[in-house]
């Protein structure tokens, strides 16, 4: 074992130190009206800042009252349901779309989509003997920890990098949003060569190609893929893109930018934020819990024996007893997640071309059942209702996606949210985030 991963003795009895003094009263949380997760009783999240970027929408007002509704998700006050349905079907450059309307607040025309394009190709080119000195030295197992790396080395090779003027500022996400697949595709070849043994492939992007398309295209040893294949994982790419000012990611860049800190470090920031199982880790787990599902349900059509298994994972009996059903529920939505809702219209056909229609009716069964069984089992203010990473996992399963890409995919597409709350702060701001912690320790004297 390395020095760098041995836990010594004395470290086992310092750590129940940290843990005995670390401890909470949580009657003190009800006392102080404490908003922990900044979240009220209600689970309606404490009102921290305006944004202009995004909303999510999941109650109305009636008579006065705030009652749940069919979530909705609007871009630059735009529905995205609808910004998905106006895509040309022709072309995978829905995301490109989605990315300039977020960072600067118009959908593009034709022209100005051309520009963005030739800017993001432009940018498609990491520094002279990067891949090999950098994402080739010491390959991380983690490709979130992988891309957070390869993103603060940038800073080295940027001769304005503490420059946070907006034009310097847009010039610097644009890059990243540009080489965010290059760092995280080139960053799982190398791990997958030097500790799988396999073949290295390291192909250059296409700068006619769209994001999803080049995705896609560096990943695979063939470079090939089909037009559905190219047409989801676009998708998938708006809707991942932004939710809001208040998500933990998001609003970390929000918070490390009020600090004045550079690009880099900021977004660092929000790609550790993003790896927790908590936040962009979520779909992980779904397709781990759907695994154990096949393993143990033997009837994928019973709603019986489905129901019965879901029960064991609300009574923390059965995957890893962890009581939740992956996949289910939301902070802010209840009635539906209108990302969910997209995916799932995408994911029939998917599923087909892919041969997978067995697969995709238990997902449709346990979705319609987990409902039914988290309603009778647990006390909820709110609806339940599949989220994103409920579908998404399947979709990047059946788009041959390994699993260590499935976070860095999420980031790929945020990048471009988190650039646009990064400038949206800058512009907006001047003062640094900070909130208030009540110290509960009383005061001592040595003895």
């Amino acid at each position: 074992m390395s020095i760098y991963s041995e836990i010594r003795p004395e470290i086992k009895s310092l750590a129940k130190s940290c843990i005995d003094n670390s401890r909470i009263d949580p009657e003190l949380y009800t006392r102080y009206d404490v908003k922990r997760g900044l979240r009220d009783l209600n689970g309606k999240g404490v009102l921290t800042g305006l944004t202009n970027i995004s909303e999510i929408v999941s109650s109305k007002t009636v008579d006065g009252r705030s009652v749940p509704c069919e979530g909705k998700l609007y871009f630059r006050g735009y529905d995205v349901e609808e910004l998905i349905r106006r895509q040309p079907k022709e072309d995978n450059f829905g995301y490109e779309r989605i990315a300039y309307l977020l960072l600067f607040g118009d959908y593009p025309d034709g022209s100005q989509l051309a520009e963005f394009c030739e800017l993001l190709s432009f940018y498609r080119t990491l520094p002279t003997s990067f891949v090999r000195d950098i994402i080739m030295k010491a390959p991380s197992g983690d490709m979130m920890n992988t891309l957070a790396r390869s993103v603060l080395t940038l800073y080295s090779y940027d001769e304005d990098a503490e420059d946070i003027s907006i034009p310097n500022v847009l010039r610097q996400c644009l890059q990243l949003i540009a080489l965010f697949p290059l760092l995280s595709v080139y960053g799982y070849q190398a791990y997958r060569h030097y500790h799988d043994g396999q073949s290295l492939f390291i192909h250059q992007p296409d700068p006619k190609l769209s994001t999803a398309e080049n995705i896609l295209r560096i990943l695979r040893p063939d470079c090939k893929y089909t037009a559905l294949e190219a047409k989801v994982l676009d998708i998938a790419l708006i809707l991942h893109a932004d939710h809001g000012g208040g998500n933990n990611s998001t609003f970390t860049t929000h918070v490390v930018t009020s600090s004045g800190t550079d690009t880099y470090s900021a977004i660092a920031a929000a790609l550790g934020s993003l790896k927790g199982p908590k936040h962009g880790g979520a779909n992980i787990k779904v397709v781990q819990m759907f695994e154990d599902i096949k393993a143990h349900v033997k009837d994928w059509e019973d709603d019986e024996e489905i129901s019965a298994y879901l029960l064991k994972l609300l009574h923390r009996e059965a995957f890893d007893r962890s009581g939740l059903i992956y996949g289910m529920g939301h902070a802010v939505y209840s009635i539906s997640d209108p990302r969910a809702k997209t995916m799932a219209s995408f994911v029939e056909g998917l599923s087909r071309e892919k041969g997978r229609t067995a697969e995709y009716k238990l997902y449709e069964n346990v979705e319609r059942l987990a409902v039914k069984a988290i309603t009778k089992d647990r006390k909820i203010y709110k609806g339940v209702s599949a989220n994103v990473d409920f579908y998404s996992g399947f979709i990047y399963s059946m788009l041959d996606l390994p699993m260590e890409l499935y976070t860095p995919i999420f980031a790929i597409s945020r990048i471009a949210g988190w650039s646009a709350h990064r400038i949206e702060e800058l512009v907006g701001s001047g003062k640094i985030i900070r909130p208030s912690y009540k110290a509960v320790q009383e005061h001592r004297e040595f003895e």
